[in-house]
């Protein structure tokens, strides 16, 4: 693309000392803008993707990766779907479930809540209940004895403890000699367990599967089967390959489509923080849009001499474009060694400033998450950089096209 001529000039145009130490001045700025956008849109969307990371992995660990459910009723032939499933490889764990919204009453005011109803021996395949247990433990679940663990802020909110009682008030109906009443039970509060994600800690209340049936009244059948697969990105396809395998409609779903508005909004936050964090990189080009028109201006002479020893206006543009890109190559280097080094000692950092300032930036009784996670994606990287080698490259064309309509009889006039 470059002749060899061009290229050496304008390697030499970036190592020579110029007369006007303001230019100089400005290249130099704008390769620190360059290289400080590069850093900063770095380390911003590697912290936002562990962040969303780590509220994906909390989530999850409550939340099946897949979920096949009874169409419009209970699903009957559940335990041929967990043996269906358990034959797939790419499955690592099935268990059913019965779930209903409902009204729980304790101390305080009643509060909305989703019951599910588990069974504590197969619950360990699908989620991590067992290990988040503040207070009680996951087999004191037992059938027949109608106890309940509450998530810690749905607990709190209610003002109960282990050992207190709750109502609960299923939202369906039954008919009765004085009309239509609402399914109602007491429980005993024998667990509180802490998962870390507010909409789990406040809004789910776990029973044994045999309780929930008799008061829902569904005999042996089942809301559906959940599923954790080895690799979550598969959960639809693997959930409609076990429909397909049991014959019946069943509803399917994945952790994906159930908490579509969530990550939508994570992923929208992260677009357009990366948007408004480019235009520092912008900045930087703008900086060097400047400092080539300026040595242009600065190097009329030398142009006229180049065009009348032979050089073609191509050959004079692409001089500059060199010149200018090298500086926006190096900034971007400069940037990606910076927000990487950043990245990966964001910790340290934030200990340090904690340590000298003595300040908490991240308390844990405000925050659920108290350091700051980071997920570093070379797909991030590598777009970054791409981005600022354009934007470097685009702000080369014009000082360029400038000098390469440089007249050498007007440019030499008053030399």
């Amino acid at each position: 693309m470059f002749n060899p001529i061009p290229v050496a000039i304008g390697l030499r145009y970036l190592r020579a000392k110029r007369r006007n130490g303001f230019i100089s001045f400005i290249s130099l700025a704008s390769m620190i803008g360059i290289a400080l956008g590069v850093a900063v849109l770095i380390t911003t969307l590697s912290v936002m993707s562990g962040f969303q990371r780590e509220i994906r992995d909390r989530l999850l660990q409550m939340t099946a990766h897949a979920t096949v459910s009874g169409a419009g009723e209970a699903m009957t032939d559940w335990p041929h779907a967990v043996k269906i499933a358990m034959e797939d490889p790419r499955v690592a764990g099935a268990a059913p479930y019965v779930d209903v919204q409902a009204m729980i009453s304790g101390f305080a005011d009643p509060q909305g809540a989703l019951v599910q109803g588990v069974v504590p021996a197969q619950e360990g395949n699908v989620s991590v209940l067992g290990q988040k247990m503040k207070a009680g433990s996951l087999d004191s679940l037992q059938p027949g004895e109608f106890h309940i663990l509450l998530g810690q802020e749905l607990a709190a909110w209610l003002r109960v403890g282990v050992g207190d009682s709750v109502v609960v008030t299923a939202g369906d109906f039954q008919g009765t000699p004085m009309g239509a009443m609402p399914k109602i039970k007491r429980y005993t509060v024998t667990g509180i367990f802490s998962v870390g994600h507010n909409d789990i800690d406040r809004n789910l209340a776990v029973v044994h599967m045999q309780d929930l049936q008799r008061v829902l009244r569904m005999g042996d059948g089942v809301t559906g089967v959940r599923l954790k697969l080895h690799d979550m990105d598969k959960a639809m396809v693997v959930a409609r390959d076990l429909v397909y395998r049991l014959g019946h409609v069943y509803r399917v779903s994945d952790w994906q489509s159930q908490n579509a508005n969530l990550y939508q909004s994570l992923k929208m936050e992260k677009t357009v923080m990366g948007i408004l964090l480019s235009l520092i990189i912008l900045m930087g080009a703008f900086s060097l849009v400047n400092s080539q028109v300026m040595l242009v201006t600065d190097k009329q002479a030398d142009i006229a001499i180049l065009r009348t020893l032979g050089l073609t206006p191509r050959g004079v543009m692409q001089v500059f474009m060199v010149q200018g890109s090298l500086i926006g190559i190096i900034g971007t280097v400069a940037g990606v060694i910076g927000g990487i080094t950043l990245t990966m000692n964001l910790e340290r950092i934030l200990d340090l400033i904690e340590k000298v300032f003595h300040v908490t930036l991240l308390p844990s009784d405000v925050y659920y998450i108290t350091g700051l996670p980071y997920d570093l994606q070379a797909s991030d990287v590598i777009t970054i950089a791409c981005v600022a080698l354009i934007m470097a490259f685009l702000a080369t064309l014009y000082p360029a096209w400038r000098a390469a309509r440089t007249q050498p009889a007007e440019a030499l006039r008053y030399e």
